[in-house]
């Protein structure tokens, strides 16, 4: 039977084993308690309100006293790709797998070390504060428990039925030599068969489509709740995430009386109606209580799959990975707009030869990718009415080629064009190549894994409510993504570094930190205060700490009374 979970811990097989970490900071104040099973905080969320009042604009501060109550226990994370086959699933599970066993390989460069470079949350840090040395950084994972992404277990569908081992082979992604070290690992694991429309991918894709579940809408979306369950009992894991890195479908009409409500996109798909395959496997999450990533730009998320997932009280993400040239105009429109200069003409080329290309090349595929990666500019051309009047945004244009040879390293060119003082313009010219797996890679693992921590986050107005679950429209991803779902009526932010900024002061509020303002004041004043009055230590404070010996509960490592993550005590063997 196919489904085969790859287990991501060292355990039996020679991995390398992760010492158990202790606590890697603790909050010193009266507002944060810690327990064994929950960090809770108290916490003062300072905005501005603006009104207008006769001709006059008014801006009042405000303060809302929040209470932060965050579950310590990480639990055994599974998760099951959509298109485990592909390029992207075959790289994620062989980097996972590649790091669990400590593998080195040697290139015409010399020798490489797996590592989790692209992470977020693995390979970039945070400010803790000030010290008397400085700012001192931890890793962003230590600000809160987190699953670390050797413990995932891995699941999924594909439409085409080849292994893992001979699937990453043909992806032409990873090293020789490394596939090589990897194929006993990845042969063995073998995608459940996939539902397959060709109406809505492109018809290239059909002489792939050799492992396709049948039967009506309904009883595919049965066996997709099926193999769920199946997956979360044989492996033993406590949670599953779902996550789309399929092909990218068509889009589909929003229609009344088939997909605008919870019960009508039901009825739909025991009718036989028009639901997107992307959708029935939203769907079929969302009724498994799991939650749901799209990693591709089609609008998976019509209205009626989000009112069932907000009635379930189930996370749902999207829309479309954020790895390269959309992650690079997020920041440069940003730079640029932030800067007074005023662009009025981008204009983004790519040209690709891997699968994703190669669907892409239909009209119907491109358009969905093309919708995704124009409106990344919206929100910062919306800030600066300075510099665009009403209805006015840049020329926008976006271009994907598919050129077979180039395979997953695709080229991206880009020339930004902006008026500048008196009439002048100012052009720059970019050309980057994005080697998209390996860059989709990491993205996917930071998906499920502040997913994962989400779900063990609550909040709570004090004195008013108690710690309540976040709303099931997790736009706090919005880093990782290229058009962000969000809540209906929430302001959509494109720009790189607010997004960022978001998540880190979202977790700084979780362990009761002010979220961080780079404003450095002591050192600005003529008299020093605070921090500023200490002359540098001889020693720096950094990471990691100390080691200190670790309590257990429940089995896991459990530091008593810290923000160091909850690991399991014991690894497990790697998966058939």
């Amino acid at each position: 039977r196919g489904g085969g979970g790859c287990r991501a811990r060292g355990g039996a097989g020679g991995g390398r084993e992760r010492p158990a970490m202790a606590a890697s900071f603790v909050v010193d104040s009266p507002g944060v308690t810690y327990s064994p099973d929950f960090i809770q905080a108290k916490y003062s969320y300072r905005t501005t309100l603006v009104s207008q009042e006769d001709g006059t604009t008014r801006v009042k501060p405000c303060c809302t006293k929040l209470t932060f109550r965050t579950e310590r226990n990480v639990p055994k994370l599974g998760v099951m790709l959509v298109g485990w086959g592909g390029n992207n699933g075959t790289t994620v599970t062989a980097t996972v797998l590649a790091n669990q066993l400590g593998l080195s390989w040697t290139t015409k460069t010399g020798t490489k070390h797996a590592n989790y470079y692209g992470s977020l949350l693995q390979a970039s840090t945070v400010s803790l504060g000030t010290g008397p040395s400085g700012e001192v950084y931890i890793p962003f994972r230590d600000l809160l428990p987190m699953v670390h992404p050797d413990d995932i277990v891995f699941d999924g569908w594909d439409i085409s039925a080849m292994n893992l081992a001979d699937a990453m082979q043909r992806a032409e992604v990873l090293d020789w030599s490394l596939q090589q070290q990897l194929r006993p690992f990845m042969e063995g694991l073998k995608p459940r068969p996939g539902i397959y429309s060709p109406e809505f991918i492109a018809a290239n894709q059909e002489k792939r489509a050799d492992n396709i579940l049948t039967g009506t809408k309904a009883a595919q979306m049965s066996q997709i709740r099926h193999d769920i369950r199946d997956f979360k009992n044989s492996s033993g894991v406590d949670k599953v995430i779902v996550l789309w890195t399929a092909n990218t479908e068509r889009f589909c009409d929003v229609q009344p009386g088939v997909n605008d409500t919870a019960a009508h996109l039901l009825q739909a798909i025991e009718h036989g109606l028009e639901v997107s395959p992307s959708t029935l496997y939203a769907v079929a999450s969302i009724l498994e209580g799991c939650a749901y990533i799209n990693g591709s730009p089609q609008n998976t998320f019509v209205p009626g799959a989000v009112e069932l997932a907000v009635q379930r009280g189930v996370f749902i993400a999207g829309d479309d990975f954020k790895s390269g040239q959309t992650k690079l105009k997020s920041v440069l429109v940003d730079f640029l707009i932030s800067s007074g200069l005023k662009p009025v003409s981008i204009v983004s080329y790519n040209h690709l030869g891997n699968n994703d290309g190669c669907n892409l090349s239909a009209p119907a595929q491109f358009r969905s990718k093309e919708v995704s990666k124009s409106s990344v500019v919206d929100d910062m051309v919306q800030s600066n009415p300075i510099l665009y009047g009403p209805g006015e945004r840049p020329d926008h244009c976006v271009v994907i080629k598919y050129v077979p040879y180039v395979g997953d390293s695709k080229r991206a060119l880009d020339e930004y064009t902006s008026e500048i003082a008196l009439g002048g313009t100012n052009t720059i010219v970019i050309h980057n190549t994005c080697e998209d797996s390996l860059l989709a890679a990491p993205i996917i693992l930071d998906l499920v894994i502040l997913a994962e921590l989400c779900q063990r986050i609550q909040v709570g107005v004090e004195n008013e409510t108690e710690p309540q679950p976040l709303h099931s429209a997790l736009s706090l991803l919005s880093f990782l993504l290229k058009a962000p779902l969000v809540p209906q009526g929430t302001p959509v932010v494109n720009a790189l570094f607010r997004q960022r900024a978001a998540i880190e002061n979202f977790f700084r509020a979780c362990v009761g930190l002010p979220p961080q303002n780079h404003m450095l004041l002591e050192y600005k004043t003529q008299q020093p205060w605070g921090c500023a009055k200490h002359p540098s230590s001889t020693s720096t404070p950094g990471w990691p700490p100390p080691q200190k010996k670790a309590s257990h509960l429940n089995g896991f490592s459990c530091p008593p009374e810290s923000n160091g993550p909850v690991l399991p005590a014991v690894g497990v063997g790697h998966g058939r």
